[in-house]
């Protein structure tokens, strides 16, 4: 009856499920404005219910505003609820099935089967056993004090940084801290410069508050900064131990060049640490933050580095950004959620970082090694790698060949999920000869695999065109 169907084992009472029926149809207009509802007996009679069960659904209706009644008259529907038809005919264009992903190279995924799942859980567990009442009310937008100290400790041991924890502010992973940093930096006449290719994450940071910016052109040694001159500039973005997504390192000439044009200008530097923890030919590179602390902004997470559903990261602030900082973050979310931080300070503590980053990264240059032989095996020694020294993926560049959107496109349709470096870039059509190949993720087996997928691919549409 008026389309009621009532489930006795669901874990919504039947009252509420003759509420929610009744609201949805009027809602879609199935039941329309004025109409009489039948009485309570008539209706309890028609689904089968008690009649008090029926009351109770109306006096639900009543409450919300969905229906009006007056003594000795039928309940009817209130006017101007009607939100969709419920006679709206069906789409008859069924969304297509996306194609499976056979062969995943997407970039920046860590190998999420090799963390100590079960260590992390005790010390989750660990954490909220000794979880005092104090630590269950807000704290400061800092962070973990404790979790401040054992970073600038891990920085000083992987780095040679030294940091005063003073300075260090916890964040939901580098996304959150570039979201504070852009909005504290921004100077009205003034542009953020960013690299070109860039990630595309500050670029839809800075570009959806309609803030200016200023591209900077990237060859193999990271950003070309004598583009800052003559510019009025809010802020500079660089990832410069590992730049995203070609692999270059900036060096020593450009990195003192950009903080002499800080100083000058008066503007900050902000240095996403990009993978640099795993670097497989020689040490990890200095940061820039290691040359001159006052006016460079360190961002650094470990969702990489351990696993991205962690959501912790950090930032290292000037003293003269502190304030702003703190009271930004006060009135975004306050802090984060504190077991994991409690986790991380001990997992810290113990130098458990220290030893999976050490056999990550014997693992991932393992891969490494299979991706580049496969990459020979299978295309010669004409398509020249880019950023191999580092990371989680690799820049290939095959001369003469372009690879734009439809390229793209056609990969995904056959399973195959790859990125060209042309996307992450500002002006159509640059470095469109070269591929993203991420490997983090994969098996030795799963590599292999893939790049003899990835070149028969190209080698059809190659005789196909």
């Amino acid at each position: 009856m008026w389309g009621i169907e009532l489930r006795d084992k669901s874990e919504i009472s039947l009252a509420r499920q003759i509420f929610l029926t009744l609201k949805q149809r009027i809602l879609a207009g199935q039941i329309a404005q004025g109409e009489a509802l039948p009485s309570t007996r008539e209706l309890a009679k028609g689904v089968g219910v008690s009649r008090n069960t029926v009351s109770e659904a109306y006096d639900m209706l009543w409450t919300e505003g969905f229906i009006v009644s007056r003594q000795g008259a039928p309940s009817r529907v209130a006017e101007g609820l009607q939100i969709t038809s419920g006679n709206a005919a069906p789409n008859p264009e069924r969304t297509k099935e996306p194609t499976p992903i056979l062969w995943d190279f997407k970039t920046g995924q860590p190998d999420l089967s090799l963390f100590p799942r079960q260590l992390w859980s005790q010390m989750i567990g660990q954490a909220a056993s000794h979880l005092s009442v104090r630590q269950l009310a807000y704290s400061s937008p800092r962070g973990y004090w404790p979790l401040c100290e054992e970073i600038a400790h891990w920085l000083l041991r992987s780095r040679s940084m030294e940091v005063d924890p003073e300075d260090i502010f916890i964040t939901s992973g580098a996304t959150q801290a570039l979201h504070l940093l852009v909005d504290l930096l921004y100077r009205e006449g003034h542009a953020f410069a960013l690299e070109s290719p860039s990630h595309q994450g500050i670029r839809t940071v800075i570009g959806d508050r309609g803030y200016p910016l200023h591209w900077m052109p990237v060859d193999n040694q990271g950003a070309d900064i004598s583009t800052l001159r003559d510019q009025n500039v809010a802020a500079v973005y660089v990832t410069p131990s590992h730049q995203f997504p070609l692999g270059g390192i900036l060096p020593a000439g450009r990195r003192a060049a950009l903080i002499r044009l800080a100083m000058a200008n008066d503007f900050y530097v902000i240095e996403d640490d990009y993978d640099s923890e795993f670097r497989y030919a020689v040490a990890p590179v200095s940061p820039i933050y290691s040359m001159d602390s006052s006016r460079v902004i360190y961002v650094g997470t470990f969702s990489k580095t351990l696993f991205p559903a962690l959501r912790l990261g950090f930032a290292i602030l000037p003293k003269p950004l502190q304030a702003r900082w703190k009271h930004h973050r006060m009135y975004m979310d306050v802090q984060n959620p504190i077991l994991e931080q409690i986790a991380l300070a001990e997992f810290l503590n113990k130098r458990k970082m220290d030893k999976h980053v050490q056999r990550m990264r014997r693992v991932y240059g393992e891969k490494r090694n299979v991706l580049l032989r496969s990459v020979e095996r299978s295309f010669g020694s004409s398509v020249q790698p880019w950023g191999d020294v580092s990371g989680l993926h690799v820049a290939l560049q095959f001369p003469g060949m372009e690879f734009g959107e439809s390229f793209i496109r056609a990969c995904r349709e056959a399973g195959i999920r790859i990125a060209s470096v042309s996307q992450y870039c500002s002006i159509p059509g640059d470095h469109q000869d070269k591929l993203l190949v991420g490997y983090g993720h994969l098996s030795h087996g799963q590599i292999e695999k893939g790049i003899e997928a990835l070149h028969e691919f190209i080698a059809r549409g190659v005789e196909g065109s």
